[in-house]
């Protein structure tokens, strides 16, 4: 099976460790209905040197690029729907709180895991100026430019994660096998 859903686009770096999920979508925000009423509520409470929550990155952005330990906190699906109802379909970090990440799997989004290093590289390279990342989900490589310079990395992913990605997400990959 190919992946047909397109990774990637501007990246937003959010250089934190321990970024948890109440400052990915504040907790009183929970009540909300559908996925779409907590749009403007993205990243709310993150405070961050530089990092402005209703910014034109951040709204413009399709991956968001962080340290470890993202996701942490309490275990609510609400925190990978505030990133896929703003566009935001692929994290890049360090590590994830299981929950965290395996919810993001489940929606169809993708939770990549690259070492302290790659990601040092990859923030070093957002420095430069705006930064545009692309990830090929079939061959496992991310390629992320800014300017003319441009680096490549692979990355691990399991077989059922890949299958939950391609098909769109936990739902979509049962309704097609059951």
């Amino acid at each position: 099976m190919s992946s047909k859903k397109i990774f990637g686009g501007s990246a937003v770096v959010l250089d934190r460790a321990d970024i948890n999920t109440d400052e990915i979508i504040p907790a009183k925000y929970l009540t909300e209905v559908t996925k779409e009423a907590l749009t403007p509520y993205i990243l709310e409470d993150l405070t961050l040197d530089g990092f402005d929550p209703k910014g034109e990155k951040l709204k413009n952005a399709g991956v968001v690029i962080t340290r470890a330990n993202f996701g942490c906190g309490s275990s609510r699906e609400h925190a990978p729907w505030v990133f896929e109802v703003n566009g935001v379909h692929t994290v890049i970090a360090e590590s994830y709180a299981r929950i965290f990440r395996q919810n993001m799997f489940n929606c169809g989004m993708l939770a990549i895991e690259l070492p302290k290093s790659d990601i040092d590289r990859i923030i070093a390279l957002e420095a430069r100026g705006d930064m545009q990342v692309s990830i090929d989900v079939e061959k496992q490589k991310i390629s992320a430019s800014s300017g003319s310079e441009t680096l490549g990395f692979d990355f691990e992913i399991s077989p059922f994660d890949k299958a939950l990605v391609e098909a769109g997400g936990w739902v979509e990959f049962a309704d097609a096998r059951y």
